[in-house]
């Protein structure tokens, strides 16, 4: 059978779980996997630990993790999940101290508390940050016509806790939301260049590059289809004015012609906008200069076919009330 190419959500928290980390930050890291990701359970009267991943690289670092800081040995197990896609989930179970372990990480899943001490700086809290969206988020990829990255959550509790986090993060904000989709809480980010800091955050740094090369390229493109789109505009709004100022042109030549228009500026400018009929106002400026041997400005051009167009709508105005 195909296996189906790996995600970006993949790639990013595989490498995330690759990122060096203190020991306050690991405990930080798990404080947050294990809350979303994490459940008591009974074995021979004692309270057992087991955290589940869907990612065995994930579940090997929550292993790492717990062995790093509380010495156990934990054990591995796996299990396919239900439905039609059967994916293989794996279960890190501890038999043992599970109280005190999640006392020392400020979990308690019958009363949830706030955790203070585990994320108690910026390092810390970017650490709770990886927990959190290695245990529930995910990625649009970077080809993706919209940015978008969140974290599910089963509880409104600790998705309100994380919001409230990621609003208020020290070094500098992120521009947050909260919804409620599929009976999970979702906090998500929409912003791509806040969606590359939070790579930055969990550690993702490749993965953040790629994100980022494809996000400027795309960007640069879009700019350039802008930019085509105002030149068309541009021109397509510069052959509507010169087609009207033709016509002005020839219609006071026919009432007055040449020798009845006294200002020399005008009567130049509208020599040369007959004979270069497509031209632009800053070419008829450099072409009027040269004629004139003096300095005229694009803006001195166009206040003289302003002072024409006005003069043209007062002799047609004049000419529709002779009629009447």
């Amino acid at each position: 059978m195909l296996e189906s190419p790996i995600s970006f959500t993949e790639l990013v928290k595989e490498e995330s779980s690759k990122a060096d980390r203190l020991d306050s930050e690991k405990r930080a890291f798990l404080s947050a996997f294990i809350r979303m990701n994490g459940y008591l359970q009974l074995r021979d009267n004692k309270n057992g630990l087991e955290v589940t991943s869907e990612n065995s690289a994930i579940a090997k670092v929550v292993y790492r993790y717990l062995k790093d800081l509380y010495g156990i040995r934990a054990r591995f197990a796996y299990t396919r999940s239900a439905g039609f896609l059967k994916r293989i989930v794996y279960h890190v179970i501890v038999d043992s101290d599970a109280e005190d372990i999640l006392n020392d990480l400020e979990i308690d899943f019958f009363f949830p508390l706030d955790p203070k001490n585990v994320i108690a700086t910026p390092e810390q809290l970017a650490s709770f940050f990886a927990g959190a969206f290695l245990a529930g988020g995910s990625v649009t990829s970077p080809q993706s016509t919209s940015y978008h990255l969140e974290i599910s959550c089963k509880e409104e509790g600790f998705a309100r806790f994380l919001l409230k986090q990621l609003l208020r993060y020290p070094p500098h904000p992120f521009h947050v939301k909260l919804l409620w989709r599929r009976k999970k809480y979702v906090v998500y980010l929409k912003r791509s260049d806040e969606i590359s800091d939070f790579l930055i955050l969990l550690g993702a740094k490749e993965n953040c590059l790629k994100f980022e090369d494809v996000r400027v390229s795309r960007d640069f493109a879009s700019i350039g289809n802008r930019l085509a789109n105002l030149d068309s505009a541009n021109y397509q709004k510069s052959q509507k004015a010169g087609e009207r100022q033709i016509e002005e042109i020839h219609y006071f030549l026919a009432k007055v012609g040449w020798n009845g228009i006294d200002n020399p500026k005008l009567k130049a400018l509208m020599r040369l906008r007959l004979d270069h009929q497509d031209a632009t106002l800053e070419e008829l400026a450099k072409l009027l200069s040269e004629e004139l041997n003096t300095t005229i400005s694009k803006s001195n051009v166009n206040h003289l076919f302003r002072n024409l167009d006005y003069e043209y709508r007062k002799a047609k105005r004049n000419g529709d009330e002779r009629k009447r």
